[in-house]
């Protein structure tokens, strides 16, 4: 189905250069006295690359509708990782390579959404937020409050992430899944 550019929208899968890509973030610009143009970017679903791309405001866009399956992931296994489906408990597993960064994220009994594309997994739409465990970091000072002085804290799934200096070894932390950014405690 063919959109123009000024539809699309981040979360949707579309057809560029005869690849699947999902839009990750789309911007309108209209510079001065020049024509309007979308700035999109995204990311290549089979390779994982991220790029942006420009788009005239008139071009017409390939938006290819996905299958979303609602999962919940079990367990990892090397490269690869375990998901159940929560409707008819059939497991399937996915490697790294389809799942990209979506792999630092992943805990045991994370509900997820799986996108599929003629029957064949592509990609994964992360909640908003998750919460994971420090198992690394400098030791916390007792009157730091919230200040723009960060420290860096390796999490259970070895993501590392920027965080205030109060925050201790065995806390849990709520994390953004689109930037990878510290929230909140916990």
């Amino acid at each position: 189905m063919a959109i123009p550019a000024t539809q699309m929208r981040p979360g949707m899968v579309i057809k560029h250069n005869n690849d699947l890509h999902s839009v990750f973030s789309v911007e309108h610009r209209t510079p001065g006295n020049l024509r309007a143009f979308i700035q999109a970017k995204l990311r290549n679903l089979r390779t994982g690359a991220m790029f942006e791309h420009r788009f005239r405001s008139g071009d017409a866009i390939e938006k290819i509708t996905v299958d979303e399956v609602q999962m919940e992931f079990l367990y990892a296994d090397g490269d690869d990782y375990h998901f159940m489906n929560t409707e008819n408990y059939e497991q399937m597993h996915l490697t790294r390579d389809i799942l990209g960064d979506a792999v630092e994220y992943l805990i045991p009994n994370l509900q997820l959404k799986i996108e599929f594309f003629d029957g064949k997994a592509v990609g994964v739409e992360l909640p908003q937020t998750v919460e994971l465990t420090v198992v690394e970091t400098e030791p916390g000072l007792k009157s730091a409050t919230a200040s723009s002085v960060t420290k860096a804290a390796k999490t259970e799934t070895g993501l590392v992430v920027q965080v205030p200096p109060f925050i201790n070894e065995g806390e849990k932390i709520r994390v953004d899944t689109s930037e990878g950014a510290y929230l909140s405690r916990a």
